[in-house]
């Protein structure tokens, strides 16, 4: 198989065979739902697990910030974290304590306290590979599930595409694009976007549950907005349609993206969440998260299953584009 995570359909396959009889189990693996819900009584603890695979500049932040944004859009409030960390035989001390120093300085922002995990030199990779478990507390009375978008729900995308691929993009190909004439302090400025807008979602989650009844969230991540959108769809069991001149894409993702032969939908989008809400409600919470300093806008609309994934292109509807990995996987095995 191809670097990235594996097709949907075969996701899907894998989970059907995983079962429990617990009954406090509310919400087990499933494609399209970020993070485990497990009853615990007057309160449902959530918890999620994520490898931080593409990058290895800052891999700490980027561990902490992706694990919160899971458990962030279940309604939950993220609050402990374990992390194991697997580095090769030449990695120094030094290196292992500046992803620790990355860890802890994430942690401190996010309030989040790192309370166990691994740490192990190992020949079995060639980079750092570092995973993290991140758990939280959500009240019984505002947990949110993809499964629950509604049809004509409307679509509520924050900030723009496609923030962490753009960032990765910046520290691991820096040169390639400086060759292809793309400038230095573009790409410089890029790199940043990992720490503003930044690559969480946690505080815009938080705004939209508290804010408005929110049928759904999601943090669109691996496959970019347009696998994201599709992971929606398919836990919910709906369709969708979405206005390719309302999605807001980075001026340096377009120019990266043209220049390194990429597609903006397909890169990989932490740094944004897509929320269903009733059409009726979509313009107090863009306003809510505006005066909070979160950009926000409708870009379409939950429909039908029957109606598909679609994507309304000037006068026309055309198909949603699927990619069977990110784009930034694509590239970085080129």
């Amino acid at each position: 198989m191809q670097t990235g995570k594996p097709p949907l359909d075969v996701l899907a396959r894998l989970l059907s065979k995983v079962s429990s009889d617990d009954p406090r189990v509310v919400l087990g693996p499933q494609p399209g739902e970020d993070a485990a819900i497990i009853d615990m009584g007057d309160r449902y603890l959530v918890a999620t697990a994520d490898p931080i695979t593409f990058a290895t500049d800052q891999i700490g932040w980027y561990a902490v910030q992706v694990s919160m944004n899971d458990v962030a859009v279940t309604g939950a409030t993220p609050t402990w974290m374990l992390a194991t960390l697997l580095v090769p035989p030449n990695t120094s001390p030094a290196q292992i304590e500046e992803i620790f120093d990355q860890m802890g300085e994430a942690c401190s922002a996010g309030r989040i306290s790192l309370v166990g995990g691994h740490t192990e030199v190992t020949d079995a990779v060639s980079r750092p590979i570092l995973s993290v478990a991140m758990l939280g507390e959500a009240s019984k009375d505002r947990i949110v599930r993809s499964r629950d978008a509604r049809v004509d729900d409307a679509i509520v995308m924050t900030e723009s595409i496609a923030i962490e691929g753009t960032a990765i993009l910046a520290r691991e190909a820096g040169d390639i694009l400086r060759d292809a004439g793309v400038p230095a302090d573009v790409i410089a400025g890029a790199g940043q976007l990992l720490f503003s807008p930044g690559i969480g979602v946690t505080d815009a989650a938080k705004i939209a549950n508290q804010s408005v009844q929110v049928h759904a969230m999601h943090d669109p991540t691996e496959g970019g907005l347009a696998t994201g959108l599709l992971e929606l769809a398919s836990s919910a069991g709906v369709g969708v349609e979405v206005d390719e001149e309302l999605v807001p894409i980075l001026p340096a993702c377009r120019r990266f993206c043209a220049v390194l032969g990429l597609d903006p939908w397909g890169l990989l989008a932490s740094g944004s969440l897509i929320a269903a809400i009733a059409p009726d409600e979509a313009p107090r919470l863009v306003e809510v998260l505006q005066d909070r300093r979160v950009a926000a806008c409708v870009i379409g609309r939950i429909t039908t299953r029957e109606r598909g994934l679609k994507l309304k292109r000037g006068h026309m509807v055309v198909d949603l584009p699927t990619f069977t990995r990110d784009e930034l996987a694509r590239f970085l095995d080129c």
